[in-house]
């Protein structure tokens, strides 16, 4: 009996011995050995190895879009605000109302000018990005990408562009840019557009910039 029990203890020691033989560590189950963890990783940690050089990838895309898009914002912008030089009588009518000097190309662009100087010229960007986003085609896909960028641009805190808003037209922000349209930003359009009027514009009307302006312009009048 004892002797029978020695012969299958050999027998089952051989047994085990044979893959170390055979030059294979024996592996647990469900662990992978070292040579096949680079291939199985992504599949089960996406977050730690192929997948971070993807995203990477798409997130460079999208700011490479993101800056595109901001771009051509800004050349439309530009493009809508170069005007012929005012004549005398129109920079006069500047300081009947600020409806009219906003009215006016040539106006719109001394304003803004002004308002570079006192470092508030986002509103004025914010406001013309607004008048262009108001006249947007029905594309759906256009519309949203434009509200995006505007709230981007000028609506986000993290934005060194931020306009000065109250948190109620924030929250009509905020719900509108669930489903943008053409109308998203009018109410923080219109608040801007009075803080202007309420702010900038009597300062500017008193500005040694605007008073030159008129000085150079009534020397350059072929009625002076």
């Amino acid at each position: 009996m004892g002797s029978e029990r020695m012969e299958m203890r050999k027998r089952q020691m051989s047994v085990q011995q044979e893959p170390v033989a055979g030059g294979h560590a024996p592996t647990q189950q469900g662990q992978p050995d070292q040579g096949g963890r680079g291939s199985n990783a992504c599949c089960f940690c996406w977050s730690c190895c192929c997948s971070c050089s993807c995203l990477t990838v798409r997130n460079e895309d999208r700011e490479e879009r993101n800056r595109q898009a901001s771009y051509d914002i800004k050349e439309e912008i530009g493009d809508c605000e170069e005007s012929s030089k005012p004549t005398v009588e129109e920079a006069r009518a500047w300081g009947q109302s600020f409806d009219k000097l906003m009215h006016c190309p040539s106006g719109r662009s001394a304003f803004r000018q002004f308002l570079r100087t006192e470092f508030s010229e986002e509103n004025m960007l914010f406001w013309l990005a607004c008048e262009e986003f108001s006249k947007e085609s029905s594309n759906k896909g256009t519309v949203e990408e434009r509200a995006r960028l505007i709230y981007e641009d000028y609506i986000s805190i993290l934005s060194p562009k931020e306009v000065s808003l109250d948190s109620r037209v924030r929250e009509v922000i905020n719900r509108n840019m669930l489903e943008p349209n053409s109308q998203t930003f009018d109410d923080a359009q219109l608040q801007i557009y009075t803080l202007m009027q309420r702010d900038s514009y009597p300062r500017f009307l008193n500005s040694p910039f605007y008073k030159n302006l008129l000085k150079t312009l009534s020397e350059q009048s072929p009625e002076s």
